[in-house]
């Protein structure tokens, strides 16, 4: 899809639809709106008056100008109450606008920056969340099914912008939103690819390949060499499977010298049986996306290139399946981790943490001075947080923050959960120095905690996305299938470290 900004006048521009926008409670539209409803002979301020725009949250009336404007169609679009507009209501209020368009055949489509000024948003923010949602909310993952009656697709938005002097901060603002919403897309598609398709191997020759296109440097280690560095907890967690384990390192460096050094940690497993700790078969086909965290890292380190960020971000993607056979890990077996601590498995199936174990310290050998790690770690977090929020934990109040700004500044949600110090007890080992699993009390914080173990005093923040990373039904820019959640996020921590 083609995107630019188009300096003109609304009411003269050729295209098969515009998109425009009205706060619940306004009796007379103002703006782009009022001049497209001169030109339709006041047709929308009628309809305002009979009751049928309303300019409520999610309402849509399409107008059909018949002549009356270069444009076809004019979209009506309902911003809700102007108090509660937000950014995230401009994503949400584009993708339904181009999803809702591209279902009645729209090819070429325009839009106006939807708050910008009356809903007192910047304009350059505004104009990045509006190219954000319609990338994102245009999304459909069709590799494996033929097209169909509803392939169509639209080939080009425009911007409407009247003020020249806005022209190169809103061009800047589009490439932006483009950059992050496609590293989302990136995500998305291998979160949703199966597990027959996306083994380690492939995962790690994706991401060779998104990091050559984004300038980026990447490492993959293959299983002698995580041998020879003494990787105990991933190697472990790989033998169950005849397909190898992989590293897959990313570096990107935007600045030499000074400065943070940004290492995430992202959980790969490609596909998660549970080991000889089998899952219940229910539902099962969902553990292609248990490298949901993995996506989330490759994508957003590629998307922190490509935006040409000067920080150093080291990326460490631990990638393996878990599955039971007769080499897989058993309950009750010891692990040696590369940071030499040794670890009681008592579940199988808290296999996660494991390889996360590996990958943070590396991080920090890699000289890490911030870690963030994004794994779907944990079930109990799913009960604690529904598929709304996404678990926050950490041992630095700082990094918390900046995680929360970044995340809030993205539209996705986080909510911290504590990390007291007796939660320890729940992960003590008899025969090791810390074991793989607490129970069900506090089990996304156990498995925090565990964690916890492997990033000493580095500041950490660890992202529990069980829960988010994967939608039942489709809603403003999220599809049904993968989310994408924590790429913009992560690529904001970036930003907002640079600021600190």
């Amino acid at each position: 899809m083609d995107i630019r900004v188009v300096i003109g006048d609304v009411a003269a521009f050729r295209c098969d639809a515009i998109v425009v926008n009205l706060f619940e409670g306004v009796k007379e539209p103002a703006g782009a709106t009022a001049a497209l409803d001169a030109a339709l002979d006041r047709a929308v301020r009628k309809l305002i008056r009979g009751g049928e725009i309303t300019g409520k949250w999610g309402s849509q009336t399409l107008l059909h100008t018949l002549g009356r404007l270069p444009a076809e169609r004019v979209l009506v679009m309902g911003l809700g109450k102007r108090e509660e507009f937000s950014l995230d209501r401009v994503r949400a209020v584009s993708a339904e606008a181009l999803k809702a368009l591209r279902k009645v055949g729209a090819r070429q489509v325009a839009s106006i920056v939807h708050g910008a000024g009356a809903g007192g948003v910047n304009p350059a923010q505004a104009a990045q969340a509006l190219v954000e949602g319609a990338v994102l909310g245009l999304y459909r993952f069709g590799r494996y099914k033929p097209e169909n009656d509803d392939a169509r697709e639209i080939t080009a938005l425009s911007l409407l912008e009247r003020d020249r002097a806005k022209l190169r901060a809103l061009t800047e603002a589009v490439r932006r939103g483009r950059i992050l919403a496609e590293a989302t897309n990136a995500a998305r598609d291998l979160v949703n690819e199966p597990g027959n398709t996306l083994t380690p191997s492939e995962l790690a020759r994706r991401a060779a390949a998104m990091a050559r296109r984004s300038g980026v440097r990447c490492r993959v280690l293959a299983p002698a060499e995580l041998t020879r560095m003494g990787a105990g907890a991933l190697l472990g967690v790989a033998r169950g499977s005849h397909e190898p384990p992989r590293m897959i390192v990313l570096e990107y460096r935007g600045r030499r010298g000074a400065g943070p050094h940004l290492g995430l940690v992202g959980k790969g497993i490609t596909f998660d049986s549970g080991g000889i700790s089998l899952k219940p078969a229910e539902n099962m086909e969902a553990m292609k996306g248990d490298m949901a965290g993995g996506a989330a890292v490759l994508a957003a380190t590629c998307a922190v290139a490509r935006l040409g960020l000067p920080i150093a971000v080291t990326a460490v993607i631990p990638a393996t399946e878990n599955l039971p056979s007769g080499t897989a890990l058993k309950p009750g077996d010891i692990l040696r981790a590369m940071s030499g601590k040794t670890i009681e498995v008592v579940n199988t199936d808290a296999e996660g943490r494991l390889v996360l174990a590996d990958a943070l310290h590396y991080a920090r050998r890699r000289g890490a001075s911030h870690l963030v790690d994004v794994a779907t770690l944990t079930g109990a977090c799913v009960v604690a947080l529904g598929s709304v929020n996404s678990g926050a934990f950490s041992n630095n109040q700082g990094l918390l923050d900046t995680v929360l700004a970044a995340g809030k500044a993205a539209g996705e949600k986080i909510w911290p959960l504590p990390m007291d110090p007796e939660y320890d007890d729940l992960i003590k080992s008899d025969v090791a120095e810390i074991k793989n699993s607490g129970g069900r009390k506090g089990g996304a914080i156990t498995g925090a905690k565990f964690l916890q173990h492997f990033v000493e005093d580095t500041p950490w923040v660890h992202l529990d996305i069980a829960g988010t990373s994967d939608a039942d039904k489709e809603k403003g820019y999220q599809p049904k299938g993968a989310t994408g959640v924590m790429v913009r996020t992560l690529a904001q921590v970036a930003v907002e470290l640079l600021e600190t």
